[in-house]
This record gives C-alpha cells, structure tokens and sequence, in this order.
C-alpha cells in the first residue's frame, strides 16, 4: 500500500471535499503539523511514496533520504522556495504545484490589511474593548498611488481591487501583461527602484529569490516616501526585519501590514510582533474555507495522478513522470 505524507494544517483542519477525495485513493495517510525544519522532516521520509507538503524544509537532505521511494513532491500552494527544486530535479522527482486557486482571497488579505492600517482600526478595537472612546484621525486611500511588485495572479487581484477603490496603479514585473495593464490602466515602472520612490503604498507580490531576498532593506527604504505603506502577502524574506523596524520607529514607513515573517513561526521575541504601526497575521492570507478546498483538491489531484503514472496540472521541474510499480 502507498504511503502518503500530509504535513498542511489548513488541509487538515478544514472539512471539504478534499479529505474524501484522498481517503477513495485507500492509501495510508501519515500526517504532521508543519511547517517542519529539516530535522523533523527527516524522521517522517524513507517509507513514504508521495508527500502533500506546505512551507516544510524540503532540502536536498531530506530528498536524497526519502529516494528512492518518493515519487512525487505535491505542494499545497503556489511558493517552492523551501524546496530544494534543483536537488528533485537531479534525483528524479516531480515537484507539482496549485497555481491560480488562492489569488481571490490572498487579494482580499492584502486589502484587509491596507484598510485596518489606515483607519486605525486595530488601535482602535483595541482602546473600545478597554472601555474608552478615543477617537483616532485616520486616512483615505483613494487617490493614492499603489504600487505593485509582481503582476501576476495575486498582483492582477490587487489591481483590479484597488481599482474599485480609486487608487493609482503602478506594477513592476519582467514578465509584462500588456493587454491586462491597459485595460487596467496600471502605469508601468521601469525599475522597481521607480516603484519604491514613487508610491505612497506598495504591496509585495513577487517570489522569493537570491534577487529580490531583501529588497525592502534600508537602502531601498531611504528612497522610498515618508510614511510609505507596505504591505507583504508574499515571503516575508523579502523584508530585512532590522530595517522594517527601524522604519517604523523612525516613521518613514507609516505602516507595515504583513501576513508573512522571515522566521515561522516567529519567536516570542521577534521584533515585528511588537513594532509601531506594524499588524501582523500568521500567514493566513490563503487560509478561506472557499481557498483552502481549491488549493487541497489541486494538491491531491496532482498527488494522485503522478502516483498513477499520469501527468499533473501543474508541475515546477521537467521531471519525467515514473511509471507506476
């Protein structure tokens, strides 16, 4: 009988159709509460024939332990950089993926965040529970300029949203939708550095790389606006935490709204979790029943076809799929 690892909790503690569709396959289900560093991950691999992962440490380690059984690496969600991409390539494993199932909700987190920074709305819930009534001044967004690192699926989301609510659209991404951006009417930018200078919001929605790890630094934060919003639905690696904070402090950022960290689950002591103007969510932005039954569904059905020797909707590496034993 196969073997499967499931290491997501949102897969796990949301009810839908995605627990019957793993259950008909009859295979053994080993489950985990991830997300799990390399040391944790290497006790469950080795007798597993497939593994429906979310931001665990898949490292060339954990891949070469787990070969020759494993046959299919299935990621819940769209983001690989905690997978050793190259290392499953070289050993011979798929790696699949569930793009366009979360760019709705992940869209409406980045706006839920936008909107309690400006109007306070934390702060605010926060002094009425106490039994207070103080009233803070807060802002509008319409007629600022948002600027959008990443035009793709989420990015196009956030756009269309911030249409709806009069903002100015800016993006920048090498890989550019002509057709969307004129319909949209999003000004280009031709640098990410024009992007920083000029918006007076910017969200983040591009992927994690050695290029783009911390590109909101100090550097890039000096040229940036006074009291530049920022908002991050993407890898928190994308942001130097030492220089986020001091922002804050110092009010160059007027707000930090972020559902990702560069360390997860952070320690009691991270220094965003208590930062000024700083709201953080523990990477929830994905995390809708409506979402959750999507992404889990795509996982399984990329699982279960590779497994059958069939190819997968969507998969990152040019792997061969194996033949079932």
């Amino acid at each position: 009988m196969k073997r499967i690892l499931l290491t997501t909790t949102s897969f796990q503690d949301t009810p839908g159709a995605h627990h019957k569709m793993l259950e008909e396959t009859g295979w053994e289900i080993v489950t985990a509460r991830g997300p799990l560093p390399e040391e944790e991950v290497l006790e469950l691999v080795g007798d597993i024939d497939g593994f429906i992962c979310g931001d665990d440490a898949i490292t060339r380690k954990v891949l070469e332990k787990a070969r020759p059984r494993l046959k299919v690496l299935s990621k819940y969600g769209i983001g690989v950089d905690k997978i050793d991409v190259e290392a499953a390539t070289d050993l011979g494993i798929p790696v699949c993926y569930t793009p366009g199932v979360n760019h709705t909700t992940v869209a409406e987190h980045c706006f839920a965040l936008l909107l309690a920074l400006v109007k306070n709305l934390v702060t605010e819930v926060d002094i009425t529970r106490a039994g207070k009534w103080k009233r803070l001044i807060g802002h509008e967004i319409m007629g600022q300029t948002i600027g959008i690192v990443g035009l793709g699926r989420i990015g196009k989301e956030v756009a269309v949203r911030a249409r709806a609510f009069g903002l100015e659209i800016q993006a920048y991404d090498i890989y550019w939708d002509e057709a969307f951006a004129r319909e949209h009417n999003i000004t280009r930018c031709g640098s990410v550095e024009d992007l920083f200078a000029t918006s007076d919001i910017i969200s983040l929605h591009t992927n994690l790389s050695e290029e783009t790890r911390g590109m909101i630094n100090l550097k890039s934060l000096s040229k940036m606006k006074d009291g530049v919003i920022i908002i991050n639905c993407a890898r928190g690696e994308l942001v130097e935490t030492d220089a986020m904070v001091h922002a804050l402090k110092m009010g160059k950022v007027g707000g930090y709204g972020t559902d990702v960290l560069d360390e997860e689950p952070p320690r009691p002591d991270h220094p965003l979790l208590k930062a000024e103007n700083c709201l953080v969510t523990p990477h929830i932005g994905s995390r809708t029943y409506e979402s959750v039954v999507r992404q889990a569904s795509a996982a399984v059905t990329n699982l279960v076809r590779v497994l059958n020797g069939e190819a997968p909707v969507a998969q990152v590496n040019k792997v061969p799929v194996p033949k079932p034993e």
